[in-house]
């Protein structure tokens, strides 16, 4: 399987899914963050980001703060995209040795009940996102199949 890497916002209208790609480089949080303000909307919106299915992140900003959930809250040990996501959300970063990634399983961290108001619960997102037989895009595709807006989702990712 080829690594994919996208990134989407995702918004609840009226009862309706909107779902659209932004490009990303996932470089700097900002990026995502500002995506998701940037629709200026009423309804729910987040954004979903897979980074070259290694972790996905989901963001929703609030006013002040962001919720965030990595799905391997060890990335940010050498990653700088998935360090300043946990930075943002005030998750700590693992004290652990680069060297050492290849021998230790990563674990989700961050706000497990950050779409528990749009029908996914704390428990269910924690099952997807600990899920070591789905890759990143997958987990994204499961979430989006719980929430109702996957046709959606495969439309704005191309897949």
């Amino acid at each position: 399987m080829q690594p994919k890497s996208f990134a989407v916002t995702v918004t609840n209208l009226d009862g309706q899914w909107q779902v659209r790609s932004f490009a990303d480089d996932f470089t700097d949080p900002r990026t995502s963050i500002a995506a998701v303000r940037d629709l200026r909307t009423e309804g729910a919106s987040f954004a979903l980001l897979c980074v070259e299915d290694e972790y996905f992140v989901v963001a929703r900003p609030a006013p002040g703060s962001t919720a965030v959930l990595l799905s391997d809250v060890t990335m940010a040990v050498d990653d700088e995209f998935a360090e300043q996501f946990a930075r943002e959300a005030g998750i700590e970063v693992p004290d652990i040795d680069p060297g050492e990634l290849d021998e230790i399983d990563g674990w989700a961290d961050g706000n497990f009940s950050l779409l528990s108001d749009l029908g996914l619960s704390e428990e269910i997102l924690s099952v997807i996102a600990d899920d070591d037989e789905l890759w990143p895009s997958e987990a994204i595709d499961r979430i989006a199949e719980e929430l109702g807006f996957s046709e959606e989702l495969a439309e704005a990712t191309g897949n």
